[in-house]
């Protein structure tokens, strides 16, 4: 068993560099450390991103950490996704797609009232490339700016799980975040030879916390009620990096010429109290519905590193998601098909985020996000392990006052694997 902990161990950390690669190709990457990436499971992603109340013997679970306590098998989990974007502004549109590994984790209960689990999964992610042009009267360009970015932060996460008495478990969770961004804005004016621009690169880290509670009762005798919380506590993550401006030419690849700014930056992203409430019914092993509520104050950037988003704001987050799943027959040995388990979902996000796409940061507007999902989970063979797979479509954002709307397409595929590590000693 010692041997199996460190292979999977070694596993993980090799793991960082793989998401270390582009994940993201939205605009709306662009602002503060990236867009913030969901912390679900393929499976919970397909149920619209529901997880706080409902617990699983045999799944791990990300959004709440009590859930671990109920664990019956160790549960290896790891996952990829492919994300497809349409772009349009009003007067373009624009296709992108990005495919990486999106998490990988193992969960470990101990005894009937125990587990712990940990992992990695990536927390922000920045992708973009974006151009705008000044056009004369006759509708020559007359001068052209170009905007790019790459990076994102990533998650390290030990968490905790533990059920005082029947029914009620608690969890904590402790987070280590780290990562770099690289944003980039090059300037060009017409009749000039050298452009202008001007870089940041940025080291991102800090720690963070959550914890979570559950509780579960039956409301008769074949359906059970599922109660849960969670809370992410307030937290700041630091970047410190460089900032540099300087001339370049750009006639067949990009020379820097002379320096005129490089100095370091500090920054800071506070989050305050995120919580999280969900409910549902359902009977185990067989079907759940529930819904989740999620809302918190807003963000604050603070900081040099951040002086120049006098473009965006933010605002209070919240979101509601409600989804579940269905499974004829999980123990059925005549019929595959009867142990394949059915789940569906959708969300409703305000992001939090204000945008003012052609003011002078005095007239924004909120970035928001619908989206439905669903998937199958096909088991493996005889055993409880099982492949999920998932889709998601959505909509972010609007072509209004200068924005982007986002029409996404996502493709989700994972491994949940089951074993058992600690087996008692049986003498025949």
């Amino acid at each position: 068993m010692i041997k199996k902990i460190i292979v999977v161990v070694i596993t993980l950390f090799i793991s960082v560099g793989s998401f270390a690669q582009k994940n993201n190709t939205s605009a709306y990457s662009f602002f503060g450390v990236g867009d913030k990436n969901s912390m679900n499971t393929v499976e919970q992603l397909s149920m619209g991103g529901i997880g706080v109340a409902h617990n699983d013997a045999y799944h791990l679970n990300f959004s709440n950490p009590a859930s671990v306590a109920s664990l019956s098998f160790t549960t290896y989990a790891l996952a990829i996704e492919n994300k497809n974007i349409n772009a349009q502004d009003g007067n373009d549109k624009q296709s992108a797609a990005a495919t990486y590994l999106s998490y990988l984790a193992l969960g470990v209960p101990f005894g009937e009232k125990g587990g712990l689990s940990f992992g990695l999964l990536p927390n922000s992610s920045v992708g973009y490339s974006l151009s705008s042009t000044v056009l004369d009267s006759e509708g020559m360009i007359t001068e052209g700016t170009f905007y790019s970015g790459e990076g994102g932060t990533n998650k390290v996460f030990l968490n905790f799980g533990y059920k005082p008495f029947k029914g009620l478990s608690v969890g904590l969770q402790g987070n280590y975040i780290f990562g770099k961004i690289e944003n980039s804005i090059i300037n060009q004016a017409e009749g000039t030879l050298l452009a202008t621009k001007y870089e940041t690169v940025s080291n991102v880290k800090g720690f963070s916390v959550n914890a979570g509670i559950q509780y579960e009762t039956k409301l008769n005798d074949k359906i059970d009620l599922n109660l849960g919380a969670s809370f992410d506590l307030s937290n700041t993550i630091d970047t410190d990096g460089n900032e540099y401006l300087y001339s370049v030419s750009l006639s067949s690849f990009e020379s820097p010429r002379d320096t005129i700014l490089n100095v370091n930056s500090v920054g800071g992203l506070k989050s305050p109290l995120k919580t999280t409430l969900g409910a549902g019914i359902g009977q185990k092993n067989r079907w759940f519905a529930g819904v989740d509520y999620s809302f918190q104050n807003a963000l604050e950037l603070e900081g040099s590193v951040f002086n120049n988003y006098s473009k965006i704001a933010y605002d209070k987050y919240n979101k509601i998601a409600l989804g579940g799943f269905y499974t004829p027959k999980y123990n059925s040995i005549s019929s595959y098909w009867e142990r394949v388990t059915y789940r569906a979902g959708l969300k409703f996000e305000k992001t939090g985020l204000l945008v003012d796409g052609v003011g002078d940061g005095n007239d924004f507007t909120a970035i928001d996000d619908f989206g439905i999902s669903f998937g199958v989970g096909l088991p493996l063979s005889q055993q409880l392990s099982n492949i999920n797979i998932g889709f998601e479509i959505g909509k972010r954002g609007n072509t209004s006052k200068g924005l982007v709307e986002e029409n996404y397409f996502n493709f989700r595929l994972s491994l949940s694997l089951n074993d058992k590590w600690f087996k008692k000693l049986e003498i025949f």
